[in-house]
């Protein structure tokens, strides 16, 4: 008999869900009826007519004046970026401003020479329209497409149902389709809260995270490596207090993040030990000013300057347009040669010989002034030049200089100076040599000599 009675209550209660979303359905069919049978009075037709009528007007206006507007926007080019792209979201959002401007003079000329009653469809059509209209401008500010199209209609849903009057309505068919997990509760209506909520949010920080930003490049008190961490702590507060905020707006309770928090540290200390190495690293390289962007840096046989700093690796472009990306990690561990971390001085060597029948004072003298003839060559710090060894073929020198500039290369002012050298060494009859070799034949040997040519 008990389990008789549980087969018999079983159904009822999973019914309920069910039954709670055909009533919803059924009074908004009702409405639907009621407001289609509506639609037969004569005074809602003829609103209904001006409306399509107004329409044609608004679309071929849009089709004389969008040629014109975007050839004037063409003519702007002293404007700066962000207004150019402001200007291009009117030409695309051009027909419906013309179309609410136009409905609402109606309106306002209807309401002074008839009832307000014959103006009603009218009303709900122009709110429409503009509620519409201000949410695809408003929505422009968000960067990722994904993230406007979801807040974009999810914004022109509830807009429009708030206008219409049925928001009691679909909230309750939208709550009424939920699933448990455990205790927690999720309804249709909690997602697209959420979704809304969040987003706004997310926009928010975004702006305020690009507002903060400017502030912080354009302060020179700021160095460049504070500046990145500035900013990049400055974003994780925002958008980290986006999704939290949203979160607790909507009524999902965040106690059970400590048992996530708690899993994700397991995970970090068995299997993302180099994620995390890399994370330190950064904000390390950040804290010692060790190395910031702009600077000139060499790891290895990558010779560089640093494009950005980022949370997980340093990006680095070289003279022949490569961009590496090199893990935080290296930088601490690794031997790294940062040629402008205290200055911009640079010291250069380069090798070469001359003849032992040259007079090494004057080949140190024509040296020192043929690198002191090179543009990118530093007069305030005197070149010097060395003998550093006899060699077989050779007297062997050292020559030094400073440069000031070593973002533009280190090869190439050692070429220059290389051909500094070589010009002055014509100039003056100072011979580089080369190895010989001399053959001497004892006396009494033969010396057969071979041809490969063919007869």
């Amino acid at each position: 008999m008990a389990l008789h009675e549980d087969l018999l209550t079983q159904p009822d209660g999973a019914d309920a869900p069910m039954d709670e979303i055909i009533g919803v359905g059924q009074d908004l069919f009702q409405q639907a009826e009621v407001f289609i049978a509506s639609l037969w009075r004569p005074w809602i037709l003829y609103q209904i007519l001006i409306a399509l009528v107004i329409f044609i007007v608004a679309h071929v206006a849009h089709t004389i004046l969008a040629p014109r507007l975007r050839a004037w926007i063409k003519t702007r080019e002293d404007w700066p970026l962000w207004r150019i792209r402001w200007m291009l979201v009117v030409h695309k959002r051009l027909r419906g401003i013309l179309f609410v401007a136009l409905i609402w003079t109606t309106i306002l000329i209807m309401q002074e020479i008839t009832w307000n009653s014959r103006s009603y469809l009218l009303q709900i059509v122009g709110n429409l329209a503009l509620a519409w209209l201000l949410v695809a401008f408003t929505t422009r500010v968000i960067a990722n497409p994904l993230m406007r199209g979801i807040v974009r209609y999810t914004l022109w849903a509830w807009i429009t149902l708030r206008i219409l009057g049925l928001t009691d309505e679909f909230a309750a068919l939208l709550d009424s389709l939920a699933f448990h997990v455990g205790d927690v509760r999720f309804s249709l209506l909690i997602v697209v809260q959420a979704i809304l909520i969040i987003g706004l949010l997310w926009v928010g920080a975004r702006f305020l995270s690009r507002m903060v930003t400017g502030r912080i490049h354009g302060n020179a008190d700021i160095s460049p490596s504070m500046q990145v961490l500035a900013v990049k702590a400055m974003q994780i507060l925002l958008y980290g207090a986006a999704v939290f905020v949203g979160l607790k707006a909507i009524g999902i309770d965040l106690t059970g993040l400590a048992v996530l928090s708690g899993a994700i540290g397991v995970g970090l200390g068995f299997g993302l030990q180099k994620v995390v190495s890399n994370l330190v690293s950064g904000v390390i390289i950040l804290l010692d000013k060790s190395i910031k962007p702009g600077d000139v840096i060499s790891l290895g046989e990558t010779f560089g300057w640093i494009n950005s700093l980022g949370a997980r690796y340093v990006s680095i472009t070289t003279r022949d347009g490569k961009e590496y990306l090199i893990p935080n990690e290296d930088l601490i561990t690794g031997q790294v040669v940062n040629w402008s971390h205290s200055n911009d001085f640079v010291r250069l060597d380069i090798y070469f010989g001359t003849a032992y029948n040259d007079n090494p004072h004057d080949v140190r003298r024509i040296a020192i002034a043929a690198a002191q003839s090179v543009d990118r060559v530093l007069s305030t710090r005197p070149a010097v030049c060395h003998i550093v060894g006899f060699g077989d073929s050779s007297v062997d020198y050292i020559l030094r200089f400073w440069i000031s500039d070593p973002t533009g290369g280190l090869t190439n002012i050692r070429g220059n100076v290389y051909l500094a050298l070589w010009d002055a060494f014509k100039e003056h009859d100072i011979s580089i040599p080369f190895p010989q070799r001399e053959v001497k034949v004892l006396d009494g040997s033969t010396l057969v000599t071979r041809s490969n040519s063919t007869p």
